[in-house]
């Protein structure tokens, strides 16, 4: 199955989706490293698919408040 990522507004509404990945690995490491980028295009925050199946989420793309 590939791995893709869900790039979702704070609301929950999907306004995008990753490339295709082969592993979780690869698209841990893409999230990782495009996170910036992401925020900057107003992705709030993301959910990782292997396939159809949700793996987890949502994981938001900005700092907590405490």
């Amino acid at each position: 199955m590939a791995w893709t990522w869900t790039l979702e507004s704070a609301a929950g509404d999907v306004i995008g989706r990753s490339e295709e990945f082969e592993s979780r690995g690869d698209a841990e490491s893409w999230v990782g490293e495009a996170f910036g980028d992401l925020v900057n295009d107003g992705v709030d925050q993301v959910r990782l698919f292997d396939g159809e199946d949700e793996v987890y989420g949502p994981m938001s793309l900005h700092a907590e408040s405490s």
